[in-house]
C-alpha cells in the first residue's frame, strides 16, 4: 500500500516534474484555472494541490501557506511526491525606491533571515536559485511586458515589527530589493535535495511602511501583477520544458 504523505496528502508520484508553488490556496486554485483539465489532488490545511496541463507540459501547483517553517513542509512533501523543479509565485515588500508596486522580481537569491533554513544548513551556505529557472523567469518577463526587475531577495519570518529593528535599511543598502517569507528556505531545500528552484514574486507594497501597518496588498494594480506573474511562471515552465538543457562550452562533468 503507498504510503500518504502526512500533510500534503498525496503519494510518491502524484505531482509532474514541474509545480509552481504559491503560498495562498486562492492562487493556487487561480494558477489551476489556467491549466488544461486541472483536477484537485488533495486539501488539507493551507496545502492545496492541483494538477493539469499547460501547452501540452504536466504542471502542478501547490499552495504553501505563509512563513518559511510551513512552506519547507510543502516544499519536501512535493519533493517526495515527485517535483524536480519549484517555482514560488507569490508576493512581496520592495526596498527599493526603484522597485513599486505592481512590479515583478525575479529573485535570484535571497539574505537567510528566516530561521528554518538554520536549521538545516550551515550558515554560510547560501540560498540561490537555479540559474536556468531564474533565466527562464526572466525571459518570460520580457516576453510578458511590464516593469521587472531581477536580484537578491531578503526573507524574514516577521511581517509586522515589534520593539526590534527588523534591519531592512541595512538589507536595501547592502543591495537587496525585496522582502518576503519563504525564498531562503526554498532555495536551501532546492540544493539540499538536489532539485531546481525558482521565484517570482509581485510587488504589493513598500515594506518599510507595510511592517508597521500601512499594507493594502489588494488594489487592482497587486492584482494585475498577481495575474502577470502567474503567465511568467508558466511561460518560464514551457520554456523550461522544450528548450535544451544549457551547457557550458567545453565542460565536461566528473
Amino acid at each position: 500500500m503507498t504510503k500518504v504523505l502526512p500533510h500534503l496528502l498525496l503519494a510518491p508520484g502524484d505531482l509532474p516534474q514541474f509545480v509552481l508553488v504559491p503560498g495562498d490556496p486562492k492562487r493556487a486554485e487561480k494558477i489551476a484555472e489556467s491549466l488544461a483539465g486541472a483536477i484537485q489532488l488533495a486539501a488539507n490545511r493551507e496545502y492545496h494541490s492541483y494538477r493539469g496541463k499547460y501547452r501540452g507540459i504536466d504542471v502542478a501547483v501547490t499552495s504553501a501557506g505563509v512563513g518559511a517553517a510551513g512552506a519547507v513542509i510543502a516544499y519536501e512533501e512535493a519533493i517526495r511526491a515527485g517535483a524536480r523543479t519549484l517555482i514560488r509565485v507569490g508576493t512581496a515588500g520592495s526596498l527599493s525606491d526603484d522597485v513599486v508596486a505592481g512590479d515583478l522580481v525575479v529573485v535570484t537569491g535571497a539574505a537567510r533571515g528566516e530561521g528554518v533554513s538554520r536549521q538545516l544548513v550551515p550558515l554560510e551556505m547560501p540560498a540561490i536559485a537555479d540559474s536556468d529557472v531564474s533565466a527562464a523567469l526572466w525571459a518570460a518577463c520580457g516576453a510578458a511586458g511590464g516593469r521587472a526587475h531581477r536580484g537578491i531577495g531578503l526573507t524574514v519570518d516577521a511581517f509586522y515589527r515589534g520593539v526590534l529593528d527588523l534591519g531592512f535599511e541595512t538589507y536595501a543598502a547592502a543591495g537587496a530589493v525585496c522582502v518576503e517569507m519563504e525564498c531562503s528556505a526554498l532555495f536551501v531545500v532546492g540544493a539540499l535535495r538536489r532539485i531546481r528552484t525558482g521565484a517570482i514574486v509581485a510587488i504589493d507594497g513598500d515594506a518599510r511602511s507595510a511592517s508597521v501597518g500601512d499594507h493594502d496588498p489588494h488594489r487592482d494594480m497587486v492584482r494585475g501583477a498577481v495575474d502577470r506573474e502567474i503567465q511568467v511562471a508558466l511561460d518560464a515552465v514551457f520554456r523550461l520544458a522544450t528548450a535544451p538543457c544549457p551547457t557550458a562550452e567545453g565542460a565536461a562533468e566528473g
